[in-house]
This record gives structure tokens, sequence and C-alpha cells, in this order.
């Protein structure tokens, strides 16, 4: 049996190395080619989290433009505090309608209800238009002062003069308001023309309650 010389296996070791060397490109472009799947995988999620927060952006931007859109306008705050002191005026009437014994007071305080609850439709018509929500409620101050003259009618009563004296109270305050309403410069165009329409139908009620008043006393 024959032994490996020392030059055979030297032979040997080269054959081997030759061997490592013409394989190890194709290794190095394996891995090479296995790291750049693995970088790509990993750029992915990078690419995802873009997309999402775009998206998000996107959502965000339209929110915003939509609550800007809805924003009431300064016209629509003007005519949002008007309408309670409207308010007012329609449910002072309906007490005068209710109190009065008068057939013929009783009578003008209807239209007088029926002319304030116009004017409260017409301010909410033009008040949804600016983007604003339909105002029904009264002021605090006009609650208060109902409960204090129901107070008083249960103590002292309510004559045609006391009744008269309560409109033109409440008549005066009406007025204060569409003055304030005008006075700020907010309304303009077809608002403020149905606003100083109002103002010139409600001195016109203070004209003629002032004179009924006299007559009372």
């Amino acid at each position: 049996m024959s032994q490996a010389t020392p030059s055979s296996a030297a032979s040997t070791q080269a054959e081997i190395n030759y061997q490592k060397t013409i394989a190890s490109p194709k290794s190095a472009a394996t891995q090479g080619s296995g790291s750049g799947q693995v970088a790509a995988k990993a750029k992915k999620p990078g690419t995802a989290r873009k997309l999402v927060g775009g998206a998000l952006l996107a959502l965000g931007i339209a929110y915003l433009a939509t609550r800007k859109k809805n924003k009431p306008s300064p016209e629509a705050a003007t005519l949002d505090e008007l309408l309670y002191f409207v308010n007012d005026r329609i449910e002072g009437y309906k007490r005068a309608v209710a109190e009065s014994h008068d057939a013929e007071l009783r009578g003008y305080y209807k239209q007088l209800v029926s002319q304030s609850q116009q004017f409260a439709t017409d301010l909410n018509t033009h008040l949804t238009r600016e983007g604003g929500e339909r105002e029904d409620s009264t002021t605090l101050k006009g609650k208060l002062y109902r409960a204090w003259m129901d107070a008083q009618a249960a103590v002292t009563g309510r004559d045609e003069k006391t009744i008269l004296g309560a409109n033109i109270f409440g008549e005066e305050w009406a007025l204060k308001a569409y003055k304030e309403a005008l006075a700020d410069q907010t309304l303009t165009g077809t608002v403020r023309q149905a606003v100083e329409r109002q103002y010139t139908l409600s001195q016109k009620t203070y004209d003629r309650l002032k004179k009924l008043a006299e007559n009372e006393a």
C-alpha cells in the first residue's frame, strides 16, 4: 500500500484551495443577494409607514378644512346674539295675550307674537346659511324678569296698564339689541336689510305701545 508523499499532499491542498477560490465568488454573490433581500424586506415597513402617514395627513387636512368651513362667521355670531332677544320678545307677547282681558289689546298682542315669530324665522334662516345653528333660546335676564313678573302678579295682580308697561320695557330691550347688532358692522347685504326692517317695525311697535299706555293713564 503506497503512502502520500509531502509533494502530493501539498498538491492536494492546493487543489482544495483552488476549488474554494472558484466557489467563493458564487458564495459571496449568494450572500450578497441574501443581504439585498433582507435589505429590501427591511425597507418595506418604512414604505408602509410613509403611505399610512400620508393618508393620515390627508385625512387631517380634510378634517381641518371641514371645521373651517363649518365654523360660524362673525355675521352668524351677531345673529345668534340678536335671536336671544327676539325670542324674549315672543315670550313677552305670549304672556300679554294670556294675561290681558281687553279683547282689542289681546288681538294686538297676538299680532305681535306672530310678527316676532316671523322675525325669528327670518333671522334663523340667515343664521343657518352663515354656518350657525338655529337659535330658539331666550336670555337669562329675560327668564329672570318673567319669573319676577309672575311673582309680582301673584301678589298684586296684572291690570292692562301693568301689562303695557312690561311690553314697553321688553320692546326697549329689543330695540337696544337691534341697535347693537347694526352697530358692530358685521351684518351686510340682505341680512343687514332684514335686521334694519325688523328694527324699524320694533320702533313702530314701541311708539304705539307708549300711546296705548298713555290712554290707560
